[in-house]
């Protein structure tokens, strides 16, 4: 079945944004002849494509993906000299997206459908999952520029891999390719490159239609949180969740749709049925 595709509401500069009949968004870095170099303007775009798809219950899950054969080749560099000439300290911030993926209350896959470098990675880093293509070049260059990692690269890449393999990628600021970036654990699933976004668009199409969305919600906020909480604290928001959902009227339909072997219609939705986030 062909997918009616909508754009998604709002104004963009350098991304474009679609939204499916599954509540599939896919946000598209689209300056194909730079290779998606990233600007101020295609920032400030997806902050604001980002900032609706966490509000806007028709979206289910985000796929992040690049116009053309690259994903993001890093910053745009073309003004050479001035590329990173000093900033006003009061409205410069390293955070490249005011509001990153890992802040979105719907799962965000990176479809890494080619080359990914610099902020381009960083990105990428801030998505809960990777789908990468095997061919393409990838690394955070940052050290190798004169400056250093961005875009929250210090807290996401030691998540991900841990501390080693985070100081193997930020302070050597080498490249690899997409076998090695599995290896590493930073790719959840490698492909060739003409394969990244189907098989993304296919894991976001199943998230879409069989998943709970304040559940998803819910666990993701708590599993990017997890990293610097003890077991205790874990098991006591874990606890306070749990209350939140348990009697409600999606741990019924999980329960009565898996008995009558049918698609669950799901009521309760992330900007509506937000818990109080426990302590």
């Amino acid at each position: 079945m062909l997918l009616r595709m909508a754009k998604l509401p709002g104004s963009y500069e350098d991304l474009t944004a679609t939204l499916d009949d599954d509540g599939v968004a896919t946000l598209t870095l689209d300056r194909p002849a730079q290779r998606n170099t990233f600007t101020g303007p295609m920032g400030e775009s997806l902050e604001r494509a980002y900032r609706h798809c966490d509000e806007d219950d028709a979206v289910r899950v985000v796929v992040l993906t690049g116009a053309g054969d690259a994903f993001c080749a890093g910053a745009d560099m073309s003004a050479g000299a001035e590329t990173f000439a000093s900033q006003d300290a009061s409205d410069f911030s390293a955070a490249a997206v005011a509001f990153p993926a890992f802040r979105v209350r719907k799962p965000v896959i990176a479809a890494v459908n080619g080359h990914a470098v610099g902020l381009g990675f960083t990105l990428a880093l801030q998505c809960d999952l990777r789908i990468m293509a095997r061919e393409a070049k990838y690394g955070v260059l940052q050290v190798r520029r004169g400056v250093m990692p961005d875009a929250y690269a210090h807290w996401t890449l030691p998540r991900i891999v841990g501390l080693s393999r985070a100081a193997d990628i930020l302070l050597s600021g080498r490249t690899f390719k997409g076998d090695e970036a599995f290896e590493l654990g930073v790719a959840s699933r490698v492909l060739p490159a003409a394969e990244v976004l189907p098989a993304a668009l296919d894991i976001a199409a199943d998230i879409a239609t069989n998943t709970a969305p304040l559940s998803v919600a819910v666990t993701k906020r708590l599993l990017w949180e997890s990293p610097g909480l003890s077991p205790e604290a874990v098991e006591r928001k874990e606890t306070a969740l749990h209350h939140h959902l348990m009697g409600g009227p999606d741990a019924i339909e999980g329960a009565v749709a898996w008995l009558e072997r049918r698609p669950p219609r799901w009521t309760l939705s992330p900007s509506r049925d937000w818990p109080d986030w426990p302590e």
